[in-house]
This record gives structure tokens, sequence and C-alpha cells, in this order.
């Protein structure tokens, strides 16, 4: 563990991430194949949480356009982190890596409340936690509930979890000719509008200098090698 930059991280992921090919419900396959990648780093001895969206099962921007009220439609969202969350630990737990979900909206049946400390020890003791819910709050959204965690929980970084290799100037599946950015400073991000996270959690980030570093999970190698320190992906740092 001792060649490792980053000792303790928060993996943030999409609920898409979870949709398979189609990018909705829940792909069980999907699930494993991010089990298994998590599996890789847990195995490294790396401290690992999990913050992941609700995309695959809930966009709450469809029920506003169509006049729900905003903090129903958030809520909605938070229950369907926890539905993610649950899938994704059964997942982990079925090939060896005790996990534990801890969620901000108290559901005692399916997971345990968020406590800090507890969340902490839990890491601490060798497990994964992941965190559902998002902050419990509506109007904030699963980046920056990942930002929040992560700042709670003294992550060495926060890591973005993409289909794609980095942040770039242009979406590069349209733009042959789109710049990727090896790093950038949170203020270019921000001035950029570039759509690394939103500007609340960055702004979270910026003023706990908590680095985020934005990859493609789905390249076997690229996890890995950014944990041992190689330039892998986008950092987002001061």
């Amino acid at each position: 563990m001792s060649d490792l930059k980053y000792k303790r991280v928060l993996l943030k992921l999409s609920g898409e991430a979870l949709g398979g090919k189609s990018g909705y419900g829940i792909d069980v396959d999907e699930a494993e194949s991010i089990a298994s990648r998590v599996k890789e780093v847990y195995n490294m001895g790396v401290q690992v949480a999990i913050v992941i969206g609700a995309g695959n099962l809930w966009r709450g921007k469809q029920g506003l356009e169509h006049g729900m009220d905003r903090s129903t439609a958030d809520y909605m969202g938070m229950l369907a982190t926890v539905m993610n969350s649950m899938v994704l630990m059964d997942a982990l737990e079925r090939i060896g890596v005790f996990t534990r979900v801890m969620s901000a909206v108290e559901m005692r049946a399916v997971a345990e409340p968020y406590i800090r400390r507890r969340a902490i020890r839990h890491l601490e003791k060798g497990r994964v936690v992941i965190f559902g819910a998002g902050t419990g709050n509506p109007f904030f959204s699963t980046d920056t509930a990942a930002a929040l965690r992560a700042s709670e929980i003294d992550a060495d970084v926060v890591i973005k979890a993409t289909k794609v290799d980095g942040v770039y100037d242009a979406d590069p599946n349209k733009n042959p000719n789109a710049k990727k950015f090896a790093a950038l400073s949170y203020i270019e991000v921000l001035n950029r509008r570039l759509e690394v996270m939103d500007s609340t959690a960055v702004t979270l980030c910026m003023e706990n200098n908590l680095p985020i570093l934005v990859l493609n999970l789905w390249d076997s190698k690229a996890l890995i090698d950014a944990l041992r320190g190689e330039k892998v992906g986008t950092l987002v740092a001061a």
C-alpha cells in the first residue's frame, strides 16, 4: 500500500453506469462489472467509498417539465440512488467484498443511517461504503453529495468515473478535434463551464482542497494506474 498515491478514495458513479447499453433500468451484468473494478482497488488495500446517481431510474427534470414539485422530484431521486446502492452492494458481497450502504434518508430496514464517524470506522475495518440518498436534502445533486461525503471522510481524491478518458473542450464523440486536458484548476472548470461536476460540487472541492480525477472506469488499467500516481485522465486541483 506504500506505493499508492491515494489511500482513501471516493468513487462517483453515474446511475447510467448500471443501465447497460440503454442507460435505463438496472443491468445486473453492469453491476457485476463495476464490482469487479472496485474489488481490484479493494485488493490493493485502498479504502473505497462510493456515491452513485439515479439517472438510470429517475430523472427529476422529466417531473419538473410536468409541473412536479422540485422537492418531491429530488426525494424520488434519492430513493432511486438507494436502489442502485443495494444492487452494487449485492454485486460486491457476492465476490467477497464486505460492503455497507449508508443512507442520508433513514430507512433502517435496508440501509444504515449515515453517521460520519461510523462511515470512517467501516472504511478503517476494510469495508466498502456506499453512500445512498444524496445529501438527504432536495436541491442538491449526487455530485454535491460526493464532494460533501469525500470531504467528511477525509478522502484523498474524488474519482469521477465516466466512459470518457478525461475532460475535453468539446464532446470527443462529436468533434474529432476536441482537446483533452491533462490538468485543470477549479477556477478553469467553473469559468469554462466544463461538465466535470456541477458548480456546487466543484466549489466545495475547491474550498476543501480536494482533487477531482476524471477517468474512464471501463479502461481496465486506468483506475489502478491512477492510484499508483501515473498520469491518467484529467486532474482538477488547485
